[in-house]
């Protein structure tokens, strides 16, 4: 199927010119097929863009005919402008249309480019995608900015090759925090940043691609190190459709997404993993997953590609076995992992102001 038949068919599905059996098999293929499916989705929205162009057209030539007529009965009278004041005066008067056409431009490029990678030979398909977040361009120009603004709070260099982001939280008051491995890829300098906004540097104390999970240690002497944490680390299991929360940062500012566990293992019944019904973005990688007690029984780090709000978890007891590898192999380290939590019988709420201050933003910088 060419590039032209796939646009009749999908536009026949759109416009409900399928008859039921044809129906039915074109939605197996959007379920089975992310990528057509997504194509479909963008020419939806491109023929919602073509319509809404086509009313501000027609719009602009009924207000131009109404203008016209007014203006041969002598009701209206034209004003003369200077050359400058007439440039802005038609730029006010037509930058909607001009947008309307660059938003079509661009989502019909969006749109070839869905279908060129549906028809191109690919390698195999992987349903499974980690949720470390790539910090765009408008990202670090704004970063840069408030690090201008505000230079106490910022320590990174703004020249710096900040690529990747993610999540992580405290597991040891003195400054341990627990994030997922491939946040880390690649990682030359690691700051996280607290809820308040201050980068604080951080060192890599290790990684464990098996676990998919890293502990970094904050080394930075404006950490103000907490009394002790809110929240505790489980060691036993969850029961299915036990409601869970997840604070992290898919954006700036941390995010609360709440939701339930759908399944005691990962994908393909890995037993290191949970799978967690929720929504979860890239930028999540790294952050705790509670339950209503307020203990983590997890630590969000993929989701499936192909289902929309399954998200997977490494379990929390793989963090006890990593920390007792790590104490085990230098005793000067003495992580202390609390299983009890403060905040049970808490209402939601208040759980989650407790927590948040203990949850950071992960910034990698490249090498």
């Amino acid at each position: 199927m060419d590039q032209l038949q796939l646009a009749e068919v999908v536009e026949r599905y759109l416009k409900g010119e399928m008859d039921p059996q044809e129906k039915q098999a074109f939605e197996e293929m959007r379920r089975n097929h992310p990528e057509l499916d997504q194509t479909v989705v963008e020419y939806h929205h491109f023929l919602e863009e073509m319509e809404r162009y086509g009313e501000v057209r027609r719009f602009k030539s009924n207000l131009y005919d109404t203008h016209h007529t007014l203006q041969e009965a002598g009701e209206i009278r034209e004003l003369q402008l200077k050359p400058s004041t007439r440039i802005i005066n038609m730029w006010n008067k037509y930058r909607r249309v001009v947008a309307v056409a660059a938003s079509i431009a661009g989502i019909t490029a969006l749109f070839i480019s869905g279908m060129l990678s549906l028809f191109t030979p690919k390698t195999p398909f992987r349903d499974i995608e980690e949720l470390r977040r790539k910090v765009s361009n408008l990202e670090k120009q704004s970063s840069n900015q408030r690090a201008e603004i505000n230079k106490f709070r910022n320590k990174i260099d703004p020249s710096a090759d900040i690529r990747y982001g993610g999540t992580s939280f405290l597991i040891d008051a003195k400054g341990y925090l627990v994030t997922s491995a491939h946040v880390l890829k690649g990682a030359k300098q690691v700051f996280v940043q607290s809820n308040e906004g201050n980068d604080l540097l951080a060192e890599i104390v290790v990684q464990d691609p098996n676990s998919d999970l890293a502990v970094l240690k904050i080394n930075d002497e404006d950490f103000k190190s907490p009394r002790q944490l809110p929240y505790g680390f489980s060691k036993g299991s969850t029961d299915l459709s036990e409601q869970v929360y997840t604070l992290g940062y898919p954006r700036d500012e941390i995010v609360y997404n709440e939701g339930y566990l759908s399944a005691k293992t990962g994908l393909d019944g890995d037993t290191m993993a949970c799978q967690i019904t929720i929504t979860a973005n890239p930028g999540n990688s790294g952050g705790p997953v509670l339950n209503k007690n307020g203990e983590v029984i997890g630590i969000l780090n993929a989701r499936q590609a192909s289902a929309n709000g399954v998200v997977f978890a490494t379990k929390s007891k793989n963090i006890f076995r990593l920390i007792e590898e790590l104490n085990d192999s230098d005793k000067d380290l003495s992580i202390k992992v609390k299983q009890g939590s403060s905040i049970k019988g808490v209402n939601r709420n208040q759980q989650v102001k407790k927590v948040q201050d203990h949850v950071y933003m992960v910034k990698v910088v490249l090498g």
